[in-house]
């Protein structure tokens, strides 16, 4: 994560102030997702339980992922204050078509900044 502030002194904290500077959803992905729900997206179990993403019908509506990404839900943080629109779209776009889901109508930036409101 990068912030316009940083003096490059400052430790990195999640705050408002911070966005993740991956902007493909692959690297999305891989930076902030794959921690928990494993590089083949297939989830785990045991201090807490990360859902699978791979062949989840969950997805098949756009607007569940980008309202999970933007505003977290249980264990999973909210990342909606550090992801530009266009960086939720991308990483939903991204788990939408892989990992054996094949949902290829496209959710775009506007789509998520309505979701926003």
């Amino acid at each position: 994560m990068a912030s316009a502030e940083d003096s490059g002194t400052s430790p990195r904290t999640f705050s408002s102030g911070y966005r993740f500077v991956e902007m493909t959803g692959e690297e999305l992905f891989a930076n902030v997702c794959q921690g928990c729900h494993m590089p083949d997206a297939t989830g785990a179990s045991g201090a807490g339980r990360y859902p699978s993403l791979a062949g989840n019908k969950n997805l098949e509506s756009g607007n569940y992922p980008i309202f999970l990404v933007v505003n977290g839900r249980r264990g999973m943080p909210a990342f909606g204050d550090m992801m530009t629109d266009g960086q939720v779209a991308a990483v939903v776009n991204y788990l939408r078509t892989h990992f054996g889901n094949n949902y290829q109508d496209v959710v775009t930036a506007k789509d998520v900044q309505e979701a926003r409101r």
